[in-house]
């Protein structure tokens, strides 16, 4: 299987951060995540660029300082964050395109970016009015954080949502594909896939215990791509085409993703078409309970 589309943690490393995703990489344009492992003492920078962002700690707490295009004063915005990503929703801070900003605290933090022109609102939106959705029944039950979706922000081209999916279940399922624009029917979306794994909740493993998952990308009528990926904390998958899923995460092993989507679409929306194959799997949910472990929280 081709791996070009998938980067193991630190393979994208640059200018202090532990990764880097964007228009620098061949086939790539329209969405980037920038992801940093921070500590007391240590800040990072961005400078003011036509980019719109969204700031996700991933665990601990940050402060963020931005100026906005035109201004002269500094803002100031505290993101409470969370223990890790499997302890329930997050603080976001949403910053226009043409803005500078300074990040400092300790954990770990993910910036979800687009190129565009349009300016939007700073829009901070804290944990406690994060639309959380539980999709699926099941194995196939899965946790869902809207916070970056068109209900949730108003924002240019940025569609950033993440999923916690429990030990043994699937999610990004079934497969399904947003790789051609059909108005009212599908959009056309690249997508990058952020992971992070730990040892189930409430599970006790050994020192050794190596969590992990696997993510399925196949061709379709948009391009050639066929890749199996297993994934860990830290690892980036970008599906730039293609029917993707599942997402599974091993027994023992719960497995989390960030997705970042952005395209050039019109509209900015999230509408997908099924792989007629497996679409009939949505079905056999009904009636199915949802996962008992569901939702995580703190």
């Amino acid at each position: 299987m081709s791996d070009k589309w998938f980067y193991a943690q630190g393979s994208l490393s640059r200018d202090g951060w532990e990764s880097v995703v964007d228009e620098t990489i061949a086939g790539w344009q329209y969405t980037g995540i920038r992801v940093a492992a921070m500590a007391p003492g240590r800040e990072v920078r961005l400078p003011a660029e036509a980019t719109e962002r969204l700031i996700v700690p991933l665990s601990g707490s940050f402060t963020v300082r931005y100026r906005l295009a035109g201004e002269g004063e500094t803002l100031i915005q505290d993101l409470a964050g969370r223990a890790s990503v499997f302890h329930g929703a997050t603080d976001t801070l949403y910053l226009p395109t043409g803005t500078s900003l300074t990040i400092t605290g300790s954990g770990r933090v993910a910036i979800a970016t687009a190129p565009t022109a349009e300016v939007h609102p700073v829009a901070y939106l804290p944990a406690r009015s994060v639309p959380v959705e539980l999709r699926g029944a099941g194995r196939s039950s899965r946790q869902v954080h809207d916070f970056g979706t068109p209900q949730s922000l108003d924002a240019a081209r940025l569609i950033v949502c993440e999923v916690i999916t429990p030990a043994e279940n699937w999610s990004s399922y079934p497969p399904h594909k947003h790789d051609e624009y059909l108005p009212g029917t599908e959009s056309q979306l690249e997508e990058i896939y952020y992971f992070e794994t730990a040892v189930a909740r409430g599970q006790k493993a050994p020192a050794s215990a190596d969590p992990f998952g696997y993510l399925r990308n196949y061709a379709s009528s948009a391009g050639d791509i066929d890749t199996l990926d297993e994934v860990r904390t830290g690892d980036i998958a970008l599906v730039p085409y293609g029917w993707h899923g599942p997402c599974v995460a091993a027994p023992g092993y719960d497995l989390y993703y960030l997705n970042v989507m952005g395209g050039p679409d019109p509209e900015r929306t999230w509408k997908i078409s099924d792989d007629p194959a497996h679409a009939w799997i949505r079905a056999t949910w009904t009636g199915q309970a949802l996962d008992a472990r569901l939702p995580y929280t703190r």
